[in-house]
């Protein structure tokens, strides 16, 4: 049964394209968005939220960081309060970093799934995902600032070739696959690279395994063994 649950990919996609609407009815003078801009920062918080959720809370300094300013700025910006009150807040800052740091400490189990699709948002942080079965079909990561481990040793495509999309911005991406697979790694680097980094082994077949397409901007996806 294919996997309808909502993407990372999408979300932010909608968002992008919700943006870029705004932007157009404001330069055109279609409407005046310049009030709804006001709400940006209201946003990053949610960004940040979701981020968190995705990671199943394990990755928790960037996003509640990303939080705590987006939603200081927003309080700001309308008014509620002024930086020199929110100024004394700083040092929640440095609890939020205990905090992650307490759960990393506490949890260093890598997160393994058995489903088809998989998906994974990164911000300020690292998310990794472990895939096993035999039911393997395509996974879409989404890496701001940070990083993101895909680990496929354990996996094998439903249907070949299975399919990885990646999009990433001041980042990495690992993607660890067997030495044996057959993979096109077909991603646009901007001030970036991709690579496949595995050592070389003639896999016993020809078919085409993995697929990885994408974009990368400051950043680098990398193909491991």
């Amino acid at each position: 049964m294919a996997d309808r649950t909502l993407s990372s990919q999408v979300v932010v996609g909608v968002v992008i394209v919700l943006v870029g609407v705004l932007l157009f009815l404001d330069t055109t003078g279609i409407y005046d968005t310049g009030p709804l801009f006001r709400y940006t920062p209201a946003l990053f918080v949610l960004v940040g939220l979701y981020a968190i959720v995705v990671s199943g809370f394990r990755n928790l300094f960037g996003p509640l960081t990303l939080i705590l300013v987006a939603g200081a700025i927003q309080l700001v910006t309308l008014d509620i309060f002024e930086w020199a009150e929110l100024a004394t807040l700083w040092p929640l800052v440095i609890v939020i970093f205990g905090l992650s740091l307490l759960a990393g400490r506490f949890d260093r189990t890598t997160p393994t799934t058995e489903r088809s699709v998989v998906d994974t948002f990164s911000l300020f942080g690292d998310v990794e995902r472990r895939v096993r079965g035999t039911a393997f079909e395509r996974a879409n990561l989404i890496t701001l600032f940070g990083g993101t481990t895909l680990d496929l040793r354990d996996a094998s495509p439903g249907e070949r070739p299975a399919r990885v999309n990646v999009t990433v911005l001041f980042g990495g991406v690992d993607i660890v696959v067997p030495r044996d697979w057959n993979v096109e790694l077909d991603v646009l680097p901007v001030f970036g690279a991709s690579e496949d980094s595995r050592l070389r082994v003639d896999a016993d077949h020809e078919t085409v395994d993995l697929v990885i397409t994408g974009f990368v901007a400051f950043g680098g996806v990398e193909l491991k063994d």
